[in-house]
This record gives C-alpha cells, sequence and structure tokens, in this order.
C-alpha cells in the first residue's frame, strides 16, 4: 500500500539522513520516478523533506524533524519474536541484544507483551550446530566500532596458511554467514573480505575512512559468493548403488537419477563429491553397495584397494 511505503521513506530517511533516490528505490522496490512522485506528496502534506542537488546529493528531512512510529502489526510481532537475539551466536552481541529487545518488549502493550512472550517460548535457537565450530569473535566489537563510526582500522590478519600481516584498511560494513562474521574492508589493492576470527588485533585509528560513493554491502557480499561458488571444483562420480545407499547418498549429495532401479533394485546414480580425496572416502566407505560406473580411474582405485585388503585377509 502506498501509505505504507510512504512511511517506510519516513523511517527510512530518519534512520540513514540523506538517501539518493536510487538507494530508496531499490530499499522499497520501486521506480526513482515512483519515489520523485512519493517525495512530492509528503511535502506537500507538511512533511519537511527536500532535496539535496550535487555530487552527494539525494533526499533529506528536516534534522529537528521526526515522526512517531506505529504499533506493530502480528505479522512484525512474530517476525521480530522469531529472531531470537542467540542467532548471532556470540554471547555478547546475544546478551547486548536480548537486553534491547526486552526494552522493547517492556514498551509494548499489555496484549501484545504477552503474545510477544507467547511466541519467544516457542521458539529455542540451538546455534552451536551438530559439528560445532567456535569462532574467535574478540575483535569483533572493535571492528563494529571501526564500522559504525567510519575509522581506518589497522588490522594483524592470520590467513588460512598460517601467514600474517599487518594492513590499514577502511571497514564498510560487516556480514554474518552462520556462526562466521566477516568485515568487508577497502585496501590498496581493492576491497577486500576478511574472516573476523583470523583477525589477530585491531587497533581503530582517528582518521576518518573513505568510503565508495555506490558501494552497496548486500550487492557486494552476493556478487563475492557468488563468484567463490561458481569456481568451486566439483569431482563428477557415477554409481551403481542399492536402494538403502541410494537413500542416504542422496540426503547428503548432490545427485541425479541416470538410471534404475534394475532388477536387483540398484540405481544408478551422478553424484557432485567436493574433491576426488571426498569421492574415494565415501564409495570405500560403501563397500559392497557400490559400484563406481564412472570414471574409470577411481573403480580402478576401488579394485586395487579391495585388492590390498583382502591380501591382509586370513582365511
Amino acid at each position: 500500500m502506498r501509505a505504507d511505503r510512504l512511511l517506510s521513506m519516513l523511517l527510512l530517511l530518519q534512520a540513514h539522513g540523506r538517501m539518493t533516490g536510487r538507494d530508496l528505490a531499490q530499499r522499497l522496490e520501486v521506480s526513482e520516478r515512483t519515489v520523485h512522485r512519493d517525495m512530492e506528496s509528503l511535502s506537500a502534506s507538511g512533511v519537511p523533506v527536500y532535496a539535496v542537488r550535487g555530487a552527494q546529493g539525494g533526499w533529506q528531512l528536516d534534522e529537528n524533524w521526526r515522526t512517531q512510529v506505529p504499533g506493530l502489526d502480528e505479522a512484525e510481532l512474530r517476525g521480530l519474536m522469531m529472531a531470537q537475539p542467540r542467532v548471532v551466536g556470540d554471547a555478547r552481541l546475544a546478551s547486548a541484544a536480548e537486553r534491547a529487545l526486552e526494552k522493547l518488549m517492556a514498551a509494548l502493550p499489555a496484549s501484545l507483551r504477552e503474545q510477544a512472550a507467547s511466541i519467544r517460548e516457542r521458539l529455542y535457537v540451538d546455534t552451536g550446530g551438530w559439528r560445532p565450530h567456535l569462532e574467535n569473535l574478540t575483535m569483533l566489537p572493535l571492528v563494529q566500532d571501526a564500522v559504525a563510526r567510519d575509522r581506518k582500522l589497522t588490522i594483524v590478519y592470520c590467513k588460512p596458511n598460517g601467514e600474517r600481516s599487518e594492513r590499514t584498511v577502511d571497514p564498510l560494513g560487516v556480514v554474518a554467514k552462520g556462526s562466521a562474521w566477516y568485515l568487508v574492508a577497502n585496501t590498496s589493492a581493492g576491497l577486500r573480505t576478511f574472516r573476523v576470527s583470523r583477525i589477530e588485533q585491531a587497533t581503530p585509528l582517528a582518521k576518518p575512512s573513505k568510503r565508495p560513493r555506490d558501494f552497496n554491502l548486500a550487492r557486494y557480499w552476493s556478487e563475492t559468493t557468488k563468484r567463490l561458488t561458481e569456481s568451486w571444483s566439483t569431482f563428477s562420480v557415477t554409481l551403481r548403488l542399492d536402494a538403502r545407499a541410494a537413500r542416504w547418498m542422496t540426503t547428503w549429495h548432490s545427485a541425479k537419477l541416470t538410471e534404475g532401479p534394475d532388477e536387483k533394485g540398484r540405481v544408478t546414480l551422478q553424484l557432485q563429491f567436493d574433491a576426488e580425496e571426498e569421492a574415494k572416502f565415501v564409495v570405500l566407505g560403501l563397500g559392497t553397495r557400490a559400484e563406481v560406473v564412472e570414471p574409470v580411474a577411481l573403480r580402478e582405485y576401488v579394485f586395487r584397494q579391495a585388492v590390498e585388503l583382502s591380501r591382509g585377509v586370513e582365511l
């Protein structure tokens, strides 16, 4: 509805200050022409919104003007309560988020407060996972502070191979993916992404950071992760499997049925593994429940392993 969009525009301008028509259009999923018309309507109704010309221009509210945030509807309340603070993983961040949520709940009307409490009782977030991997987030508060205040940051970073380097970067944003956090920053070599758990030291500087005018964190992350996943090589294997092994493999691996079932109930699947070594490990573990169709090199490897194993068996 247009009224909801107008309110969203006001809240975005209050939260971000000056915003370009393009940014508003992207956030609200409308055209820039629609944004311009809506701004004219707001101005005509007495809202002190105005356009700032020039390279750093955009739409802006009078800094002394504020609107009252309307009450949450049921859908918004459910969405907010389902995003429990434990989702952030890190204990300190979760604690701060929990305090903020408690303050919000205290400000809700009694009927919504009871509903919110009921929703929270029906959701539990376990951030550990089945194979927990602990992230060292000691440097995260310093990184977040530098991002929030637009201050340059000097970091000592340890690469996966153990190589350490010190560099001064312009922080642009932080991204949480699963239990891992990443710093996106501009460097002398261009935009780079740093895993926060690998930052051994972080020193915020008094010098302001430089932010590219058209930088969009969500777009950058989406494009970067897309390029990364496309660059990953996979190892393709075709196996003939019994029914039980086929069910297990389709649960844990990307699989395509190419033939079957035959008279013995065996099906032929084309499977994708991250690497050849993973394929060898899995296929050997399947034993007689799997027959390698392709590639030939893997079939010969499995045969050699079976021969070696039989030599060590006493009959």
